[in-house]
């Protein structure tokens, strides 16, 4: 498990999977609003990593980036 990460109103929870040759795959989530109202985009990202720590670390910083580039979902 991954640590979750809060920036303003938007979730990032980084995901990680461990591909049959020993390297790792991403993805992150970026989620905001409240039960019925979540609205939430899931970006699988390309990098492969040595290790789950580096790769979840990589899918933190893009979901970062997303939000902080204005294109994160919106909440309905």
């Amino acid at each position: 498990m991954h640590d979750n990460t809060q920036s303003g109103k938007y979730l990032i929870s980084p995901l990680t999977k461990a591909m049959g040759n020993g390297w790792f795959a991403c993805s992150v989530s970026i989620s905001s609003g409240i039960g019925s109202a979540t609205t939430a985009r899931v970006l699988r990202l390309t990098r492969l990593f040595q290790d789950r720590a580096t790769a979840a670390s990589y899918a933190t910083a893009e979901g970062l980036q997303w939000v902080r580039a204005g294109l994160a979902p919106a909440a309905c």
